[in-house]
This record gives structure tokens, sequence and C-alpha cells, in this order.
């Protein structure tokens, strides 16, 4: 692969772009907050029943208003789900530092926008398909805020599903794709469904536990947010219809790592029950994390690289955010290079921003699954994540140049090319592990991400505590000549049941609308039992080092067990010579 792919490659796993883009960098703007001096709180006032006229859509005086934690909030009512827009659940008063309470507002808030998200770079992959332009949000480091779903304000206690999104640690938002929208997904699971911003980059996790007690907790600023957001559903989702003592987070990509932080922290226990990993884990990002002694490292380079020392550190607060990113950025590759430490994505040197295991907030690495020995899992990935990317980049030539289109002799030097010697017996084991494939289908087989999915789930049954559930999405999307397969990210909106939403990328016919309900059935299902279930699909056994058992979402849905295991170990001694 070429610099320039690499280089698009590593964008693309940081902002989870195929259904929406990072946001160019805005320079932060004071937090908007609508207070409606004249509008007199209204404590615990009941819904007013709607409408036959409002049920499409519904907003005015007394409608979806809710109080929490700060004051008063109005939201709206779309279809029969009460939803609200940036609410804020913690409050960021400096860069670096913990957050503290939400200062009290007068009057109604309303929480009909999406509030602030953290800083962060600009995207260099493509932000517009098919009409389907890159959202744009205000960016600050006070970006603690969340968003709801609910189908009623009533005493029903219903599941919490809390989404955390993708984009690494450095990228995204809550909201940076129509398929992240909550609505259909609580509406589909009678659920309560939440989305969280919190600080990522260099302000979330940038080191500076060596320069005083002040900075105690920069390493992981990051997380924190999302316990405070965890801290706040707990004391105030009761008042959207959701049950506290029933709730799942829930992440993809950058957000499963976070899922897995959470779950190994002692500083979340108790604040949630359940947790859903989708696609997140790589072995240098997920499965395990960057140690003390390297990010107190890139903290030194960094305030090197911006002429301070631990005497100006301070003046980390007022520094501009491009300024602090290039002096970073510069560090982290620095220090990959001193420590020998391979990018996530990457055959080279150099580091991302993710959390630190500092033996107190972080006890261990994730990969070890111990902080959550009783906590039930759902874990699993795509078939093809990243391997189809370089075709979906250059989807103009690959339309009519991809898998479908090749001869056998084609398919076979391509074989030959990317296995060697292995290729007949690779390809033999592809098509026992997934016998609706092709044969050319064999030449875009993920390892990156599936044996780090794998190594959790035998880690967690390992343990004989609660069960743990693993998936495969082998769907592949018929667009653009079927060159997207089942890429990185695509199962979003199944599980959100949103893939009218994500149509441009994976089509919207009949077997993807019965795969999308059979999905986002399991995993609110899951969210409601800890055990996943649909209508059409076999019953879900967990995931033992005996059973091997893994559920395989494709147009039939089927349970199979230990159907891979030979597959990567041929793979993976192939891709070592």
């Amino acid at each position: 692969m070429d610099n320039r792919n690499q280089k698009l490659l590593t964008s693309l796993v940081l902002s989870a772009v195929l259904f929406g883009a990072v946001p160019a960098f805005s320079q932060a703007a004071p937090q908007a907050n609508v207070n409606a001096a004249a509008v007199q709180t209204q404590s615990a006032q009941k819904a007013p029943a709607l409408a036959n006229e409002e049920k499409e859509f519904a907003a005015g005086p007394h409608i979806a208003e809710v109080d929490v934690d700060g004051g008063h909030v109005q939201g709206y009512v779309r279809q029969g789900i009460y939803t609200y827009h940036g609410i804020p659940y913690a409050e960021a008063k400096e860069r670096f530092t913990r957050t503290s309470k939400v200062t009290p507002w007068q009057g109604t808030r309303l929480a009909q926008d999406y509030g602030a998200i953290s800083p962060q770079k600009e995207s260099e992959f493509p932000n517009t398909t098919w009409e389907q332009p890159a959202r744009k949000f205000r960016m600050d480091n006070n970006c603690q805020n969340l968003n709801i779903w609910t189908p009623g304000l009533d005493k029903k206690a219903r599941p919490v599903m809390v989404w955390l999104h993708g984009g690494g640690f450095e990228a995204g938002s809550s909201a940076e794709t129509p398929v992240y929208d909550g609505a259909n997904l609580s509406r589909k699971g009678d659920v309560v469904v939440v989305s969280v911003n919190h600080r990522l980059g260099v302000l979330g996790h940038l080191d500076l536990s060596a320069y005083g007690e002040k900075y105690a907790d920069s390493a992981n600023a990051g997380i924190y947010d999302l316990i405070d957001a965890l801290t706040w559903i707990q004391k105030n989702i009761r008042a959207f219809g959701g049950n506290p003592q029933n709730v799942t987070i829930f992440g993809e990509s950058g957000g499963g790592a976070k899922v897995l932080t959470l779950m190994d922290t002692p500083r979340a226990k108790g604040l949630f029950e359940k947790g859903i990993v989708e696609s997140g884990a790589t072995e240098t990002m997920g499965e395990t994390f960057m140690t003390s002694e390297v990010s107190r490292r890139v903290a030194e380079l960094t305030l090197k690289n911006l002429g301070l020392d631990a005497s100006t550190v301070e003046k980390l607060q007022t520094v501009p955010y491009a300024d602090l990113v290039a002096a970073s950025d510069k560090a982290l590759q620095q220090a990959g290079e001193e420590f020998k430490i391979v990018r996530p994505l990457s055959t080279e040197y150099g580091l991302m921003w993710e959390p630190v295991v500092d033996g107190s907030f972080l006890p261990e690495q994730p990969v070890r699954m111990t902080g959550s020995r009783d906590m039930p899992l759902l874990i699993g990935n795509n078939r093809t994540e990243w391997e189809s990317f370089p075709e979906i980049m250059n989807a103009a030539r690959s339309q009519y140049d991809n898998k479908n289109t090749w001869s056998d002799t084609e398919i076979d030097k391509k074989l030959t090319e990317k296995y060697g010697a292995r290729k007949d017996a690779i390809v033999q084991e592809f098509l026992k592990a997934y016998p609706d494939k092709k044969k050319a289908d064999a030449l875009y087989i993920d390892t990156m991400i599936r044996l780090p999915m794998k190594h959790l789930a035998e880690n967690k049954a390992s343990q004989h505590g609660a069960p743990v559930y693993s998936y495969m999405f082998t769907w592949d999307a018929p667009v653009m000549g079927g060159v997207f397969m089942s890429y990185h990210t695509a199962e979003i909106p199944f599980v959100f049941h949103n893939i009218e939403a994500g149509a441009n990328h994976i089509g919207a016919g009949r077997d993807a609308k019965k795969l999308e309900t059979e999905m986002s059935q399991a995993w609110f299902n899951f969210a409601r039992t800890g055990t996943p279930s649909a209508k059409g699909l076999p019953k879900w056994e967990p995931f033992t080092e005996e059973s091997g058992a893994v559920m395989i979402f494709d147009q039939q849905p089927r349970l199979v067990h230990h159907h891979d295991d030979k597959l990567l170990e041929l793979v993976t001694a192939a891709r070592k010579k």
C-alpha cells in the first residue's frame, strides 16, 4: 500500500467516515444556552397527551419538559419518541483537568440542537457522498453533553443503551452521522438510547501527572468524562423512563475500545451492567493501551516542542489548539520511535492517543478482561473490515474492476500474489468457514481486528463468569458493483435500525431490511436481558473455549463453532512470510 493510501486509511479509522465525516476544526464559541427567563421551571410536570396532528412532530410549551441536574430542559417529540440534544452532564472549566458539576441555569433550557463536540483535526478523507454532506458542529473543551431518545417520560423503567462513538480516541462525535440517531432503536426496542460527547485527543489524554496534583487525572480525562456521563445517567435517567439498574454501554471501533476501558476501570463499577464491543480492538489499541512510562514521555516531548517546561506548564491552558496538536502529534511520533511501538493500522513506529494504564485508574491491560468477570459481553467484528478499503477509496475504477468481474485466472493470480504457496489451503478453509462466499472473497480476510476480538472473547470466556456472546457481520453491501463488502462500520445502521440513513453505502433492499430487524432486536434484547435473541435467529449460544460459538450475520444468519480457527492460522502464517 502506498503512503497516500496508508495516510487515508489512518484518517479513516479515526473518523468512521463512511456514514459521516469528522467536522472541520472551528474556534470554540461560548456555550449555547437558551434560557427562557419568562418561563417558570415546571417541576415534575407530567407530559401532556399529544393531539393526533402532533404525533408526527410536536414541540412547544410543556412538551417534552424534564427536570435534570442543573435545571429544566425542553426537547421535542418526533413520531412518538421524546428527543433531547446537547444536555450538559458536566462542565470542563480548564484543559486537562476533571470536570465540575454543571452550573445551574434559570428558566427552561432548549435541548433541541446538538451540543459542542471535542476539538479535533479535520478529516483528510472525502467528506461528501451522494448528497450526504459532512456534519459540522461547534468545538469546545467544554463538550460534556449527551443526547437522549425515549418512548415515554413515564415510570416504565426501560433498559438504557449508551452509545460511545467511534473515531479512536482522537476524533468523532455523538452525532457525526445520521445512522447514530437513536430514535428507531428506541422505538423498536422500547429502550432509552443515550449518546455522549467527551474530550478527545490531546485534550483527553495528555499525561501531565508529573507536573502537579492539578493534572493527576489528565492522562484519562476523556474517560473520566464518560464516567461523569454514566454518573449523570444514574441520577437522571428515571425522568426519561429509563432504568438506572439496567444500563448497557455499546460502541464501535474506538467506541468499542472505550467500552473495554470502562469495563476495566474500577472507577466505573456500578454505573452499567453490560457491554457491547463492535470491531473495537487492534493489537496495539483496545487489547492494550499506553503505559505511564510512554505517556509521560509524550507529555515531556510535547512541552519541549512548545518551548515549555515544568515551570511554565500552565501556559498549556492558553496555547492555541492547532499549535498544541502540532506539538503533541510530533511527540507521539517521537515517543513511538523511541519505544519502538507500531502505530495502529500501520507497520511503522508511532503512537495514537489512547487511555493510559497507570495501575490505578486502569489497573491492567484490557485484554485480560479480569475487571468485568461478572458482566455479560457481546463482542464481534466484520468480515472484511479494512481489507476492502483500497477498492472503496477508488470506486470510480473498482466498480468495473473487482472480485465480481475478475476471471478465474485473474483471481488465482491475485490469490497467489497474496498468499503464495498457502493459497489453495487458505481458499479451502475460507470456503469451509464461509460457504456462501466465493473464492475471490478469500482475498479479503481481516485479521487485524478479528484476531484481537477473538482473543478478548477467549479471555473473557476463560474466567467462567458472566457469558460472552460472539458474532461476525459478513453481509456484503451491493453498492457500486459490490466493492464495499462488509467494511469497518457497516454493521452500525443495522444495529440502530437505520439502514435508510446509510443506504448510500449499504443499499436498503429486502435482505438488508430483514437483517436490520434481526440485528437491532438481538442488540436491544441483550440490553434487556443479557441474552441476545431475535425472531429469525438460531438460539445464540455463549462463546466458550470448547464451543467457539459465533453468530454469523448475513442474508441467512447461522450459528457456527470454531468456524475460522484454522483459516486465521493459515492467513497469519502467510502474512508473516
